[in-house]
């Protein structure tokens, strides 16, 4: 586990936050003396969701869902 002085976690707080939350819990130390032992809490850290074909099976598409593109081209366009 990776030991942090003070000093430094002050100047890069941000970045320890990012690391944390990645998984990868640190100590703060002052001195070499451990203070805190910084880690996520473990409902911060979530797992992404596949998004190529996630709702896969989910709903139907109906057979006529493409029946009214010439009626709106031709509202847009205009036509015959």
């Amino acid at each position: 586990m990776d030991e942090i002085d003070i000093s430094h976690a002050q100047a890069n707080l941000f970045l320890l936050i990012d690391k944390a939350v990645r998984g990868e819990p640190f100590l703060i130390t002052r001195f070499g003396t451990a203070l805190v032992k910084v880690e996520a809490v473990s409902s911060a850290i979530a797992e992404p969701l596949p998004r190529l074909g996630f709702l896969a099976g989910q709903f139907t598409i109906p057979e006529d869902f493409s029946a009214s593109d010439f009626q709106i081209e031709k509202l847009f366009y205009g036509g015959k």
